[in-house]
């Protein structure tokens, strides 16, 4: 099924943008500074056979009046270099004839690749380009994939690099060469594309991706970007999100691994801090990444083995074992077991310096301005 249009900015993308992949790339250098560059090479490249020229004058002949002076030189370097040739000025001389042949000839074909160096270098640019794309293709395995890098898929790439996710394994899916452009700006892969097709997607190696983050503008955006991800993944994690909650089952039943309504997310969060605020600031740092508290999912280490989730030092929330995810008061979480993971409450400094799990901690610090004291464990 094929979406008439996706989003606003998917109509706007011109047929020679489309599916195109972008690789992070060096700042180019303005051309008023190319020009300039590429004029003073040109110029050493003439004083140098002047040079050459003035020095061995003598070897020279002219046949208007049979002496070289020094505009002679300088015409006899014009002339040769440009590849004109009048044939005027001639060296006859067997030492001139040796430098024409070993120093002249060189410099000649220097100044001419200097002329034309615009078309070299796009050539070279090109192919270079190509040999990358070629070799990222190759590389790429167990990527992220985000469709759509607007306020929701900047703050969930954001996330991921806080987590440890390095740039160069996410790529970026967008309609838009603008909004793409601003990403491969940032280091980040970029494919210009309706990612509700199939070729797109593909471009983007999501076959190969370990991830789908999906935060397109409209829901049925999603849908489509969803059923199409997992026709072409089956085992990838999909992540999605959308503005209304009662099309998250649609979306679920699409391939969504996980699905998060946006809106009705934001209006229990104002609904909560309406009627409690000190939560609701507590619920708004954990969503924050990098400050405060922070959620965090690790495995189980091997001395809480066999303990409760009350003996463990940090603040578990869930224990996830196999494909169920258990909560902390749940019987069946204890004890723990070596192919546990949990998830827990920690300090943003910890999670980002990468404390140890099971190391005892100091007690979590108030939230300023939120009147919330030190988070304590449950059992205390």
């Amino acid at each position: 099924m094929k979406l008439p249009s996706y989003d606003a900015a998917a109509r706007e993308v011109p047929e020679e943008n489309s599916h195109r992949v972008l690789l992070p790339r060096r700042t180019p250098v303005e051309p008023i500074r190319q020009v300039a560059r590429r004029l003073l090479m040109a110029l050493l490249v003439l004083i140098a056979t002047v040079f050459i020229v003035w020095i061995d004058r003598d070897e020279y002949h002219d046949s208007a009046n049979g002496t070289v002076d020094f505009l002679d030189c300088v015409y006899y370097a014009t002339v040769t270099l440009s590849t004109t040739g009048y044939g005027d000025i001639v060296p006859y001389g067997d030492s001139a004839r040796l430098l024409n042949i070993v120093l002249i000839t060189p410099l000649r074909v220097l100044f001419l690749i200097i002329l034309v160096g615009t078309t070299l270098e796009v050539l070279t640019e090109r192919t270079r380009e190509q040999w990358q794309l070629k070799r990222w293709r190759k590389t790429l395995r167990d990527h992220t994939v985000v469709v759509g890098f607007g306020t929701k898929g900047r703050s969930a790439v954001q996330t991921l690099c806080a987590t440890g996710l390095t740039r160069e394994r996410i790529v970026i899916v967008d309609p838009s060469p603008k909004v793409i452009d601003s990403a491969v700006a940032e280091g980040f892969v970029g494919v210009v594309g309706d990612a509700t097709r199939s070729d797109v997607l593909v471009r983007a190696e999501i076959q190969r991706a370990l991830q789908v983050v999906i935060a397109t503008q409209r829901d049925d955006t999603a849908v489509l970007v969803a059923l199409t991800a997992r026709q072409l993944n089956k085992k990838a994690n999909i992540v999605a999100a959308v503005r209304e909650e009662e099309n998250a089952p649609l979306l679920r039943q699409s391939g969504a691994d996980s699905v998060i309504t946006s809106a009705s997310a934001a209006g229990r969060l104002l609904g909560l801090s309406v009627h409690s605020p000190s939560a609701g600031t507590v619920m708004e740092d954990l969503i924050q990444q990098g400050s405060g508290l922070d959620l965090v999912e690790r495995p189980v280490v091997k001395s809480e083995v066999g303990k409760s989730v009350r003996e463990t030092d940090d603040l578990v929330v869930s224990v996830l074992r196999g494909h169920r995810l258990l909560g902390y008061d749940d019987p069946a979480a204890s004890p723990l077991q070596a192919a546990d993971r949990l998830i827990t409450i920690v300090r943003a400094a910890a999670a980002e310096e990468g404390e140890l799990p099971g190391k005892s901690r100091a007690p979590m610090p108030p939230l300023p301005g939120s009147g919330v004291s030190s988070m304590r464990r449950a059992d205390d």
